[in-house]
């Protein structure tokens, strides 16, 4: 049973655990597919998110970022209209960075949201709000759902550090987006 406690949307009543059907598919690699990023505006979000989609691009052979969009309030899963517009501009999602409680929450219901609409998506939240993650992937009918986890804080990070921190975690962006189940 949810607990509408924990769900910052106020949707807890409308999420069972039979809503997620399971992840999107993935493809067996990244060449040639376009790459979506979703800004959560906290500080250095949009920059390790562009760092990413850089190193896709060059390195596994991503088309292109074809969209990039800054959520209105970090706090506030993304809505369907946001989530459509991904699902015709892009093939993959990346987005995050999960760097405190709410924007952790609501990262997590976004990726899942992304993945219930047929897109691969990588979530990625600092170590300090797990529980938090945790919490609205169970009230979002998915408490398996996995994603990416780094070191605490982010948003401190300078813009090299930032950079660095990008392609420390390039090899588990890449895990979670492409799969043998394509």
């Amino acid at each position: 049973m949810s607990n509408a406690i924990l769900d910052p949307t106020g949707r807890a009543s409308r999420t069972t655990a039979a809503t997620l059907a399971g992840l999107a598919r993935r493809p067996d690699g990244l060449t040639g597919l376009r790459v979506g990023l979703l800004d959560n505006t906290k500080h250095n979000a949009l920059l390790f998110l562009r760092e990413l989609g850089e190193l896709l691009t060059s390195e596994y052979g991503a088309a292109s970022v074809s969209i990039v969009e800054t959520k209105a309030n970090f706090s506030v899963p993304v809505d369907a209209e946001i989530v459509g517009r991904y699902a015709d501009a892009c093939d993959v999602v990346i987005t995050g960075v999960g760097d405190c409680g709410s924007c952790s929450a609501a990262a997590v219901a976004d990726g899942i949201a992304f993945e219930r609409a047929g897109l691969p998506a990588a979530v990625v939240l600092t170590d300090a709000f797990l529980t938090t993650g945790h919490m609205m992937a169970e009230v979002q009918g998915a408490p398996d759902y996995e994603w990416i986890t780094t070191e605490h804080p982010m948003a401190s990070l300078t813009p090299d550090e930032v950079r660095e921190r990008a392609r420390t975690l390039l090899p588990q962006v890449v895990g979670s987006l492409v799969g043998s189940n394509a």
